[in-house]
Order: structure tokens, then C-alpha cells, then sequence
């Protein structure tokens, strides 16, 4: 049965609009099989599994498979996000899906033009993501009709959302990673953009494991032995509260708030202002001025962020463990309302974070 949610209402989410699509609304939707489905699906709790990060079974970081096949980068700034060309991700053999991997553990964000991917619909789509991790089944989105493991972001007008939030906000951006309150949270992450204004829309992303770096040796020090609780609580509320549906209990669970990269070793700062609620030890002014800190910190440091310009039949793979990531809603219109963005969100799950070795 679904649990009871005992936490004050919010007003934060601007991502889900709980109403039925208009025929207005279908009659200019390029891709109408992936329009958001309400279908009341209860999931249970995704037991522990263990996993092996593809990335951790390339022997040769030349990239022998992905060069084969036709891997060309352009770097979007020196360290963090790359623009890929030359590949489709549908003709990858194994073995360069366990390069691919490596490239995203290294650049942590890489955005692909012009995939055919996008048209093979969520049954291939959804294979290609099981290859990286277990499928995620998000507790309040809407998804795409018998593939729960979609979480569909389709805005268009949104007018009264827009502006609820916006009394709470002075600001649309939201930096989080996705899904940070499950045991086992994702570790790679596909976007992939069906329809979308021709300007505007843009996702920006801020490496963590830069971020952790930039830190003081005595900050790093006492970070490193901070634990936080990660919670769904909230985005449950706000959904049962909106009358909206949700499919899942909350997940609560504590998670370091630096992480050790399994693939690279760095450490990541893993924290974000959406899913945390505490930090083990801290009483609440305490914790409320760390995670501020660490949140301005990441947010206003442009030096380790990179920007995301979409276009048509473009995807987005990005490392969620070493990444914090923010869509951009500025494509407003003079109504308040805003133009259609249509995308979808595959996540494939990972290793439970593991902390930093104290001495």
C-alpha cells in the first residue's frame, strides 16, 4: 500500500504538469507516442544488486572500438563535456559501449548530434541503456505507456506552474543529480531530445569532482567525513498534494557527501539542494550553512561547468556521480507561459556510493 506522506506541501517542481494533454497541445507533438502516461503502477523498492561499471573493462583507453566506428570529440570546455559526431549510438559493439562508458567517466558529459537512436523507439532505446545499469522507475513522472523505466519531461504552456514557482523562486534553475535518494543511485544517464524551442532549453552541468578540488585541504578534510540523507519525501508530497500520482514509497538513505569515482578515483562532492534533508551529526543551522556553501560553490563556479545546446535528435549520456545538472527554462513567452520542450530521461543505476577512506 502506499505510504502516508508527512511533510508540509511545496511548490518546486515545474517539470510535471499533472493535466491531460489537449488536442492542441498533440496536434503539434513530433513525437506523440512518448506524451506522458499516468497509469497508476505501483513499483516496490529496488533490491540491492551488484554491479560492474562497463567502463572498468576497457584495457586499451585509446578507444580502439569507438575510433572504428567513427569517434570525433569537440571539447565544450578543457575538462568537463564533449560534443561527439561521427557515430550512431544504435551500431555500438559491446565493446565500444564499455569505451563509451570510459569516455563519459572522463569527460562526464558527452552530447551526440543527429542520433538515429531517437526514432528507434523505447524498446531499443531502453535496451540500450540496460546495457550501463539497471532501469530506473521514476515515483511521481509521468512515463511512456508500458515502459515505466522512461521519465518523460514534456512542458508546453505550463503558465500556472510556471508562476507557482516562480512566487517561490527567482529562478527556474534547480541543480540536483538525478535520483541521489535510491540505495544505488544511477551512475550513467541518457537524455534524449525529441522536440524543443529553436533557441533556448539549454541543460548546464558542473563537475563535481572540480568542485571538491577547488576546496580548502581543512574544508576538504572535514567534508570528507560528512554523511547526508537523501530523501523522495518531498517530490512525493508535492505530487500527492497537487493530485498527482505517484507509484512509489519514499526512499530515504544516507549517502557519504564526497564519493570516490570508481572509474577515475576522484573524489565527488554528492550533494544537492532537491533530495537532501540533513547531515548526519549537524543540527540545522549547521547543516543549512554547509549545504548553502556547497551549493554556491558549485553553482556560481563557471570555471568547472559546462553548457548543453540542444538540437533536434541530439542525446545526452553524463556521468551523475561526478556531475550536478540544471535545465535552463528561458524560453518563455509574453504570457508567462512557455514553448514546447519535449524530452526523455533514461537512467541506468550504479554502485552504491562508496566514502572516502578516513585515516
Amino acid at each position: 500500500m502506499p505510504g502516508v506522506v508527512e511533510q508540509e506541501p511545496i511548490t518546486y517542481d515545474i517539470n510535471i504538469p499533472y493535466k491531460d494533454i489537449d488536442d492542441d497541445t498533440l496536434s503539434r507533438i513530433k513525437y506523440p507516442a512518448y506524451m506522458p502516461n499516468w497509469d497508476k503502477v505501483w513499483f516496490e523498492p529496488l533490491p540491492p544488486f551488484e554491479f560492474q561499471d562497463p567502463a572498468l573493462r576497457v584495457k586499451d583507453i585509446s578507444l580502439p572500438e569507438l575510433h572504428k566506428a567513427g569517434l570525433k570529440l569537440s571539447h565544450i570546455t578543457p575538462k568537463l563535456g564533449s560534443v561527439v559526431s561521427g557515430i550512431q549510438l544504435n551500431e555500438l559493439s559491446d565493446g565500444a559501449k564499455d569505451e563509451l562508458a570510459y569516455l563519459v567517466s572522463q569527460r562526464k558529459v558527452l552530447a551526440f548530434e543527429d542520433q538515429d537512436l531517437i526514432d528507434d523507439g523505447p524498446t531499443i532505446q531502453q535496451e540500450f541503456m540496460n546495457y550501463f545499469g539497471k532501469p530506473n522507475y521514476q515515483p511521481v513522472s509521468g512515463s511512456i505507456k508500458g515502459h515505466p523505466g522512461f521519465h518523460v519531461i514534456q512542458r508546453d504552456g505550463n503558465r500556472e506552474e510556471l508562476t507557482k514557482f516562480l512566487e517561490q523562486r527567482p529562478t527556474t534553475t534547480l541543480w540536483h543529480q538525478d535520483v541521489s535518494y535510491e540505495i544505488q543511485p544511477p551512475g550513467y544517464v541518457m537524455l534524449g531530445y525529441l522536440q524543443g524551442p529553436e533557441v533556448g532549453g539549454d541543460t548546464v552541468f558542473a563537475a563535481t569532482d572540480q568542485a571538491y578540488q577547488r576546496l580548502s585541504p581543512v574544508v576538504q578534510e572535514f567534508v570528507d567525513k560528512l554523511q547526508a540523507v537523501h530523501t523522495s519525501a518531498k517530490m512525493i508530497n508535492h505530487a500527492r498534494i497537487s493530485g498527482g500520482l505517484y507509484r512509489k514509497d519514499p526512499v530515504e538513505t544516507i549517502h557519504p557527501v564526497v564519493r570516490v569515482h570508481p572509474v577515475t578515483g576522484e573524489k565527488c562532492l554528492f550533494m544537492n539542494a532537491e533530495f537532501v534533508t540533513k547531515i548526519v551529526g549537524l543540527k540545522e543551522p549547521e547543516f543549512k550553512l554547509i549545504q548553502d556553501f556547497l551549493m554556491q560553490h558549485v553553482i556560481t563556479g563557471h570555471d568547472f561547468q559546462a553548457r548543453v545546446r540542444w538540437s533536434p535528435r541530439s542525446v545526452v549520456i553524463f556521468d551523475n556521480r561526478s556531475c550536478l545538472h540544471t535545465a535552463v527554462v528561458d524560453y518563455i513567452n509574453e504570457d508567462d507561459s512557455v514553448k514546447l520542450r519535449h524530452l526523455f530521461r533514461l537512467a541506468a543505476m550504479a554502485e552504491k556510493p562508496t566514502p572516502v577512506k578516513l585515516t
